[in-house]
């Protein structure tokens, strides 16, 4: 019963809708940069699993994307999906690694959103490759020369995210904790 009671915790759903609500709206914000456009969602996605925990902290990233994929984005279910999957991924590994360090510092903080930034970049690579290679069967070449496409932008976004997670987080955080909020929606 307590675990029930602490899943339907009306405090934890509603902060985790708010996150998805906005990693979906910071997504439509993009900005120009070396050739590729940058946008903070996956930063905030790191943000989520940083303060809600691996698993909702990943649900509300997962969901925030996959709404924007599903409704802005124009793709389809299976593309969707893949976008939950990668994205709850990201939020998810970097809320394991800095959960379960004993000494929490900014260098362990950074590591944790490297890591969850490079998982997603290594999720929609292969994602990338599988649908060009496989699933369309496109010569060799013109898979190479999509991934070459793909992993730029993705890497500066990754770095976008790594750069601001740590300072949204640390933007947020004290006020969470001061309202007692943070102790009510931890996972």
């Amino acid at each position: 019963m307590q675990t029930r009671s602490k899943t339907l915790n009306p405090y934890r759903l509603t902060s985790l809708a708010i996150m998805a609500a906005i990693i979906y709206v910071v997504t439509l914000f993009r900005f120009p940069f070396l050739g590729s456009k940058v946008h903070f969602a996956n930063a905030m996605c790191l943000v989520s699993g940083l303060l809600f925990g691996p698993v909702p902290g990943g649900v509300s990233a997962g969901l925030g994307s996959a709404l924007y994929d599903a409704f802005t984005g124009g793709y389809d279910l299976v593309n969707v999906l893949i976008t939950f999957v990668s994205k709850f991924a990201m939020a998810y590994i970097c809320a394991m690694i800095y959960r379960k360090a004993e000494k929490k510092n900014v260098i362990l903080l950074v590591l944790a959103c490297i890591a969850g930034a490079l998982t997603y970049v290594v999720l929609y690579m292969l994602k990338t490759y599988i649908f060009q290679a496989m699933v369309y069967g496109f010569p060799a070449e013109t898979v190479q020369a999509t991934m070459i496409s793909k992993l730029i932008p993705s890497l500066i976004n990754a770095l976008a995210a790594v750069i601001a997670a740590p300072v949204f987080y640390h933007a947020v955080l004290p006020a969470m904790q001061h309202t007692g909020i943070l102790d009510k929606v931890k996972g």
